[in-house]
């Protein structure tokens, strides 16, 4: 063996004899509190050990409770927002059922007004083309609807049965090119037709000059052609247009928002003209 690695390990035995020597002395030493110093020294490394695991393990508790929080908030937050958008569908189905109740109380009070025989239909389509202006009705011939029977709403004259079948038929708007009703000036009560003018508007035709016709003047049935029954609401005269002393384009405004009707009433037994007023 080497006499430096005898030397080496002496010095090691020697350094270790002293560590043990120290580690006796401490604790028969007491300090000044009585309590030994090794004992001392070694509470305050654990302390000092046991302090920084708490204040560790204390910061992974607080991130973790964190986290739960904000996952309890976000499942909350979520649950709020389902909440709101079926509060919401809720709101849309109340109001459309308003809507609803409110349309048909007012083809009920038009039926007990007209004191006319009416079936009351529900629109259930309707044309894809402008240029023939038709609805189609959930009622038909097994409810005793015929062709020529008058659809009236609640705001006014709609059209006329064209096309019944058993369960469903369908309806000319007033306003397709090829409709026409019978009509007069409630003012004046000056005659003429009314036909569709295929742009949702109607014109007044065969209106003589001798009658005095202007803006704003509210138009109704005549009842003359037998299709429409007298003193329905047809529109107001939006434009007059004159050549000379006679009439030459008067349009009228319909009174009935054809893309707004959900119901109407089909006349069953028209009440029958009573000649001019």
């Amino acid at each position: 063996m080497a006499v430096a690695d005898i030397r080496q390990r002496s010095g090691y035995l020697f350094l270790a004899i002293i560590v043990v020597h120290v580690l006796l002395i401490s604790a028969q030493v007491n300090s000044r509190s009585g309590v030994p110093i090794l004992e001392s020294v070694t509470f305050g490394i654990f302390s000092e050990i046991q302090r920084v695991v708490t204040a560790g393990a204390g910061g992974i508790r607080r991130v973790w409770n964190g986290y739960i929080d904000l996952r309890h908030a976000k499942t909350e937050n979520d649950d709020l927002k389902r909440q709101l958008a079926q509060a919401q569908i809720t709101l849309q189905e109340q109001r459309a059922l308003v809507d609803r109740a409110r349309g048909l109380q007012e083809l009920l009070d038009l039926r007990d007004r007209s004191n006319l025989q009416t079936a009351a239909a529900e629109i259930i389509g309707s044309a894809p083309s402008p240029d023939f202006r038709t609805i189609t009705i959930n009622k038909g011939a097994r409810d005793g609807l015929k062709t020529d029977m008058a659809v009236i709403a609640p705001s006014g004259v709609v059209g006329r049965i064209v096309g019944p079948n058993a369960r469903s038929a369908r309806v000319q708007l007033l306003i397709d090119r090829n409709a026409a009703a019978g009509a007069l000036i409630e003012r004046t009560r000056a005659q003429g037709v009314v036909v569709g003018n295929g742009d949702g508007r109607l014109r007044l035709e065969y209106m003589s000059e001798a009658f005095d016709v202007v803006v704003g003047d509210d138009v109704v049935t005549s009842g003359i052609d037998g299709i429409y029954p007298k003193g329905f609401v047809i529109g107001k005269i939006e434009a007059v247009e004159k050549s000379g002393g006679a009439y030459r384009r008067i349009t009228v405004q319909p009174a009935v928002n054809f893309t707004g009707l959900e119901e109407v009433l089909v006349v069953l037994a028209p009440a029958p003209a009573r000649g001019n007023e």
